[in-house]
């Protein structure tokens, strides 16, 4: 029988497999506990049920008569009256309704789940009704819920080897020679209630490995010989082909003054004091020419202190800038590993087209799939370090240099947020080096629907976290990139499609110390995408972690309502949907959203939007409406319905309103702004959007690049849009507009919208815009960081502090205003938390014309331009104005602006 490291062998003729796999399409039924069985058949129908194992996965149905043939038992199964218990169904919501069947107790469950299973029902006459497949997880989770080691357990004279894999019916380790080199032996592994294990000498340390498993997969309805990686491999050979086995915590991996990296770690006092960048590790150095070539694009461009990417972010960190959240850096699919298999565009040919032609991306989609470019959302092992962005994929690199990367962020006092994709995997079968885990247990680790088909709404290959062991493999990993590598806080992909238990054990991360593990895991932040759609939507899977399930856990979820509010529309509407800083009402673009009154109606809805999300998106802060009714964030509600405050902390929200997966704020912005507007003008827009976010309560995000008007040439999804269109230029020379039409794969239906804008010369910034970007982008967080007013830590502090005028009926299109108030003298109510300022007001003016309001209610106060705008190199902020007889604040068209009350 033949065995290939990338895939699995098979023993049954190919003409029985087709017929054993004709027999049984389909896993409608659930093995949910040692003794109960779910499925959802009818009384008159189903007058007996039995289920059927082959150890030899030999089953097929009779020609002749229907009947099962080929199986090594039968065993009648009972009907239970009292249905499936809770504990079942809180698990399981979506079968809560199904019939509940008793397996006998004189069963041998632990061996029949390693065989081929089918249930089969039968009519009174004692025909063959139905017959289906059955899905474990259930099972397994009751019988075989482990805590113990897995993976590589290094002793000062041994290795030992631990697998969970209790459907298995025998598993080796293949040992190679290096990571290409021929074999050199294979070891059995011994089982102990479903794991698997081995212990050997201390000089197995550094050998290349992988799993043979002999495992019946439902797939293919045959018992296969896979190959596989150690889902918790802490290294890897380039592609993940190979298992390296190392001791991650060798002294030879670490960098110079490594276990003393806790001690620098820059101060966090609370999670209120975050900002957030994102920032893909390759667009961070791909073109800068002050890295040295061979470490562009990688882990190794971090540890150039000098270079113009990282004195970009020193200028960041400086001003206020806290975390730097980096795309998926663990290996994932989509790159090679290998340097020199990959292919590139002629970058020097492409800026000789038009900036509006289709030839660009032709050119680009030709090679993107063996370029060096990907996102990395396809994830194949979550507890490694990507070999692509490593000087070499083989040996100790990987773990090296992203060590050292963390230690240059943290140095210039950046903590370093990774983003974890726990909910989907690249792969799933018993074929290929980029599936893993679906090799080990089948069906175990992914979410299937009803009839046992994978689900793919996560993208593909969904995982369920539901399941004990998929729950404990990412709190594990979780574990690894804190301890190991003293990463400062975690972002989680489609965190929605995890379940709330998985996320709320952030207190594993929380219970790590400085003492014992070199980490103070109460600094260690996390959030992620609380997106409730597809089969998890309204907790049908569990209760899963959603935006409002969230609410009370101290995990930040991405706020899409204030989002939305200020672009318009959504990501996935019409791009020409205008919002509140786009010129809705006050600009009208072309694109019909209703007459002068419905959208005038439109802006005053997104004005309260906005409000609840600049109060920490809070559920419970009242707010005078529009309407000029008083109501909770709860009760303002989207277009679509959903509830607008949904947080119960300000730490909860995390506002935004660009990132990677959608265009980029300049880009939406000359998208949904009138074409006759220059191009200074939107970056005033640009600068409006970003101010937003840093003076709102909660914890602001900025996509790289935001303050330096980044342009992706209006691609919508560049995930895979290769160096050319991802470019970042921490030159200040250009933002990249106008480098041609974006890959047609999703953006061709808008190339009729895109092109003429594209080729529009006035829309493109020039090197003197976008400094002038990224200096009000550096002093709007200096403003933020002045005072503690705005970064309030507490639900209670903003509902006391945070008040917005200009509200009701008769407010005035396109202003907010808001006051944060501090304690004056001794007062009772109010604690003191700024030294400097009593008061701050900030005026948002979206309007395109300067507007002067009287405020009666901050009449009479010593209210001042903040220092900051004073000084600022916008000669239209310094214009703002306040008179203190009747409260009018004077603040100019496009402009942001601070005001502040000194203290005596």
């Amino acid at each position: 029988m033949a065995v290939g490291e990338t895939g699995a062998s098979v023993s049954a003729a190919e003409a029985e497999a087709e017929a054993t796999q004709a027999f049984m399409p389909d896993a409608r039924a659930y093995w949910v506990t040692s003794d109960l069985i779910a499925w959802n058949v009818g009384e008159l129908e189903a007058q007996s049920v039995c289920l059927y194992a082959s150890r030899a996965a030999a089953m097929s149905l009779s020609p002749s008569n229907g009947g099962i043939q080929g199986y090594d038992s039968k065993v009648e199964l009972q009907p239970e009256s009292a249905g499936l218990p809770e504990t079942v169904t809180q698990k399981f919501p979506f079968i809560s309704s199904y019939r509940a069947f008793k397996v006998p107790s004189s069963v041998d469950v632990a061996s029949l789940v390693k065989c081929q299973l089918v249930v089969a029902s039968f009519g009174a006459d004692g025909k063959h009704v139905d017959v289906t497949g059955l899905q474990l997880p259930g099972v397994l989770d009751d019988m075989f819920a482990y805590t113990g080691p897995l993976g590589a357990v290094f002793s000062e004279d041994s290795v030992s080897l631990h697998l969970w894999a209790p459907t298995a019916q025998g598993v080796s380790v293949c040992f190679f020679d290096g990571p290409a080199g021929p074999a050199l032996e294979t070891v059995q592994l011994k089982e102990s209630n479903g794991v698997w294990s081995v212990t050997g000498p201390r000089e197995w340390e550094n050998r290349y490995y992988l799993y043979e498993v002999d495992v019946y997969h439902p797939t293919k309805a045959q018992v296969l010989k896979c190959l596989a990686g150690d889902p918790y491999a802490r290294s890897l050979s380039a592609n993940g082909a190979r298992t390296w086995l190392v001791d991650i915590n060798n002294e030879t991996l670490k960098p110079a003054s490594w276990d003393e990296l806790a001690d620098e770690k820059p101060k966090l006092d609370s999670f209120s004091d975050i900002t957030i960048y994102e920032l893909h590790i390759r667009d961070f150095s791909a073109h800068d020419g002050t890295v040295d070539s061979d470490s562009r694009g990688g882990f190794r461009a971090f540890a150039y202190q000098a270079s113009a990417g990282m004195e970009h972010l020193r200028k960041l960190s400086d001003a206020g800038l806290t975390h730097v959240h980096l795309l998926p850096s663990f290996h994932f699919a989509g790159v090679d590993d290998i340097k020199s298999n990959w292919k590139f565009v002629d970058e020097c040919e492409l800026a000789t087209f038009p900036p509006g032609s289709d030839m660009q991306q032709a050119a680009v989609v030709a090679i993107q799939e063996e370029d060096p470019y990907n996102w990395g959302y396809n994830p194949v092992l979550w507890g490694v370090p990507k070999g692509s962005y490593a000087s070499d994929p083989d040996g100790p690199s990987r773990i090296i240099e992203y060590r050292q990367m963390v230690q240059a962020l943290n140095r210039i006092g950046l903590r370093v947020v990774m983003d974890v994709v726990y909910n989907h995997l690249d792969s799933s079968g018993p074929c290929g080096i980029s599936s893993v885990l679906d090799k080990i247990v089948p069906g175990y680790y992914v979410r299937r629907d009803t009839n046992g088909q994978i689900e793919n709404s996560a993208a593909m290959n969904n995982t369920a976290s539901e399941h004990f062991m998929v729950d404990r493999l990412i709190v594990d990993d979780l574990l690894n990139w804190a301890v190991n590598y003293k990463v400062d806080g975690f972002r989680f992909d489609l965190m929605g499609h995890i379940m709330k238990r998985t996320m709320v054990t952030k207190s594993a991360l929380q219970s790590l110390t400085t003492d014992a593990h070199g980490v103070d895991g109460s600094k260690i932040y996390l959030y992620g995408e609380g997106w409730d759609f597809a089969e998890v939507a309204r907790n049908q899977r569990g209760i899963n972690g959603s935006q409002l399930n969230m609410s009370g856990t101290g995990i930040g979820s991405f706020n899409d309502r204030i989002r939305d509010a200020i672009n318009g529309g959504n990501p996935f509407g019409n791009p020409l949907q205008q919002g509140f800083n786009t010129g809705l009402f006050l600009e009208p673009n072309g694109f019909y959203q209703g007459n002068e009154a419905d959208t005038r109606r439109s802006l005053a809805t997104y004005a309260d939007q906005i409000q609840i999300g600049l109060a920490g998106n809070l559920r419970d802060y009242v707010l005078i409406s529009h309407t000029g009714e008083a109501k909770k964030g709860s009760e303002i509600h989207t277009f679509d319905g959903l509830p607008v405050g949904y947080t119960a902390s300000p730490i909860e929200t995390i506002n935004y309103v660009s990132a990677h997966d959608n265009e980029t704020l300049f880009d939406v912005i000359s998208v949904k702004t009138p074409m006759i507007l220059s191009v200074d003008e939107r970056c005033r827009i640009n600068h409006l959007a970003s101010s937003m976010m840093a003076l709102s309560q909660g914890i602001p995000f900025f996509h790289a690049g935001d303050e330096i008007l980044r342009s992706k040439s209006i691609d919508r999804d560049s995930y895979n849009s290769g160096d050319w269109f991802n470019k970042l230029d921490f030159t200040y020379e250009t933002n990249n507009w106008g480098v041609g039409l974006p890959p047609s794969e999703k953006n061709e239906d808008n190339w009729p919208l895109m092109k003429p804008r594209l080729e529009n010369p006035s829309f493109k910034p020039a090197k003197g815009h976008i400094l002038a970007a990224l200096d009000s982008f550096v002093d709007i967080l200096k403003i933020r960081y002045s005072s503690p007013l705005f970064r309030l830590s507490t639900a209670n502090d903003i509902k006391q502090r945070v008040r917005f005028h200009n509200t009701g009926p008769s407010l005035v299109p396109g202003v907010i205003v808001m006051g944060i108030e501090d304690a004056r003298g001794e007062s009772p109510e109010m604690a003191q938390l700024d030294t400097n300022f009593s008061y701050v007001v900030t005026v948002f003016n979206v309007c395109p014309h300067e507007v002067s309001m009287d405020i009666p209610a901050l009449a009479s106060m010593g209210f001042e331009l903040h220092p900051v705008q004073v000084n600022s190199s916008d000669t239209l902020v310094r214009k703002s104005a306040y008179e203190a007889a009747t409260g009018r604040f004077t603040v100019p068209g496009r402009t942001v602006s601070v005001f502040v009350e000194p203290r005596c």
